[in-house]
């Protein structure tokens, strides 16, 4: 028999929780394609890769 692997996902509420934002802002992130998600059913959950690399290509620091 198969084994699954363990796989972790973020919700946009998290996601908004780690980010200090309204779950709103996550869901328009999502929908500029700006956040990549993946669609179950009718909820979306974020890969945490996927969203390091939000992370990475969004965060500025100082005066850049």
């Amino acid at each position: 028999m198969t084994t699954i692997p363990e796989v972790t996902f973020l919700t946009p509420h998290q996601i908004a929780g780690l980010l200090r934002v309204s779950p709103m802002t996550v869901y328009r992130l999502i929908d500029r394609g700006e956040l990549t998600a993946h669609r179950i059913g009718r909820t979306f959950r974020v890969d945490p890769r996927d969203f390091a690399d939000y992370m990475r290509g969004n965060y500025a620091v100082g005066d850049e």
